[in-house]
């Protein structure tokens, strides 16, 4: 399972690295499409709303979501120079630990996840180079190859998630359709973990935990015309 997803998101940056090399020579800052390839630091932004042993509650039950750094690449197609639909796409394996009445624990779960996220942007007219943008979207979370820690034992699922994203960044003009971009998006999901024969022993323990990630980004962008690329035209035409 972590090789079909690992392969999906290489062939993602794969296409987006062929792309940009592939128009090297077609940059365009009006152009309708963009890709960027960039640094992502997760900061997850938990808390357990409810954690029960066995169906009776676990007083003061706790944990803690690991904060990983990932690589991540985005899409981005421009309908006009202002609204622009955008695609961010990653994997990153996580770590879960127990808080509270329970960290004698110490780690109690990991899990691979597959986010991406969607949405749809105002980007706003440039100003001395800076193209500052603000967005509305989903993320969606699929958890994979998840494992219990030996501490806890048996087997653990995560549900999957979906929740509301909003987004602000900025690209900066390099010329040339490159640019450098700043990212900020804040997610509001959670999730349900079940961890089955767990405790040497028939016991369930079950939690639900809000995620909340916020997810700051850093990299690089390359715009320019998809047509191009397709070879749907002879001369581009900017966006208006």
């Amino acid at each position: 399972m972590i090789e079909k997803h690992t392969a999906r998101l290489a062939a993602v940056i794969l296409a987006a690295l062929t792309v940009a090399t592939g128009t090297a020579n077609a940059g365009d800052n009006n152009g309708n499409f963009m890709v960027r390839l960039e640094g992502t630091k997760v900061v997850t932004q938990e808390g357990v709303n409810s954690m029960t042993l066995n169906g009776t509650a676990l007083t003061g039950g706790d944990a803690s979501v690991s904060d990983p750094f990932i690589p991540a690449a985005t899409l981005t197609y421009f309908f006009n120079k202002n609204l622009a639909v955008e695609l961010f796409c990653c994997a990153a394996k996580v770590n879960v630990d127990a808080k509270g009445s329970i960290a004698g624990l110490g780690k109690i779960a990991d899990t691979w996840i597959f986010p991406p996220v969607l949405t749809l942007q105002y980007h706003f007219d440039p100003v001395m180079g800076f193209k500052p943008y603000v967005g509305v979207g989903a993320e969606y979370v699929h958890y994979f190859n998840s494992k219990a820690s030996k501490s806890v034992g048996g087997s653990v699922d995560f549900s999957d998630s979906f929740g509301l994203a909003l987004q602000a960044g900025v690209d900066y003009q390099l010329g040339n359709g490159w640019y450098v971009n700043a990212d900020v998006k804040k997610v509001w999901l959670d999730t349900d973990v079940t961890w089955h024969n767990t405790l040497g022993g028939a016991n369930t323990i079950k939690a639900n935990v809000d995620v909340d990630p916020l997810i700051i980004s850093a990299g690089v962008g390359y715009r320019f015309n998809i047509e191009d690329v397709l070879g749907g035209r002879s001369a581009p035409a900017p966006l208006k």
